[in-house]
């Protein structure tokens, strides 16, 4: 068999959205498995469209994971129903900003953006901890309305990346979400599932209608998410952490790391 081999092809696909699927349920940051895998299988097919194709492919494999985290989290939605509902006009609409932004420009900006969204997605993880302790994940006060209307300006611009990249959107909103009045990490988490899901959404039906996803593999690495999801769902409350997001740190900057390389030599 070469890697060129459908067998071949399908299994790694399938294999990095099962394990996307259970990083996500973990610690976040699947897309960062996902697309570095579907541009080196889309690169075959053309160099030009690549990056657009694993781009929307890969929000598409990965939605019925989102969708699944935020029936998980029905009854945390319910406590923070309110603030869900001030952010999800912002997030369909910067959602819908950045993935036109995707197809609208030409490729070739995309493919210039790769590393370094790569890189910086990469960046946020490492952030992670510090963040979280910055915001704080305990009981807040309601927020005033200057608040308010910057952290509605914030899930925005968080959204405009999402619907353009998405890999480390869950850990901006985990840093943003806090000043809302969250009481917990729980209705944080609750929040942040649902919202990304929206982004999501509003992302995959714009790729769908402009025809970037790259169907077959689609649909056979969602099945594989949402297997990877579920086992990871098993396996969370036994595996630190801590551990899945070093993996997905060290693989994020060394595959942008890489693709910068790349460019800087013109290969």
């Amino acid at each position: 068999m070469t890697m060129t081999d459908p067998v071949v092809v399908y299994g790694m696909l399938c294999l990095s959205a099962f394990a996307a699927g259970a990083v996500n349920s973990v610690a976040g940051g699947g897309t960062l498995l996902t697309f570095p895998t579907l541009l080196g299988v889309l690169a075959r097919k053309s160099a030009e469209l690549a990056g657009v194709w694993a781009n929307a492919t890969s929000t598409l494999a990965l939605m019925p994971g989102s969708l699944a985290g935020a029936i998980a989290y029905r009854s945390e939605l319910a406590e923070c129903r309110r603030l869900v509902r001030l952010l999800i006009a912002p997030s369909m609409i910067g959602g819908a900003v950045g993935s036109l932004l995707v197809t609208e420009f030409p490729p070739s900006v995309f493919d210039t953006l790769i590393p370094w969204l790569i890189l910086s997605a990469s960046v946020l993880f490492m952030l992670q901890g510090p963040l979280k302790r910055l915001t704080g994940s305990g009981r807040h006060g309601p927020p005033g309305w200057k608040t308010a209307v910057a952290v509605v300006f914030g899930q925005f611009f968080i959204a405009v990346y999402g619907g353009y990249f998405g890999a480390g959107i869950g850990i901006l909103m985990l840093a943003v979400l806090p000043f809302m009045g969250t009481q917990s990490i729980h209705q944080t988490n609750a929040a942040k599932t649902i919202l990304a899901a929206c982004i999501n959404g509003v992302t995959v039906v714009i790729f769908v209608v402009k025809g970037f996803v790259i169907w077959p593999y689609a649909l056979a690495m969602a099945v594989a998410a949402i297997a990877g999801g579920y086992a990871g769902g098993r396996v969370a409350r036994r595996l630190p952490a801590v551990y899945v997001r070093a993996v997905v740190i060290v693989v994020g900057l060394t595959i942008g790391g890489y693709y910068l390389w790349k460019q800087l030599v013109g290969a």
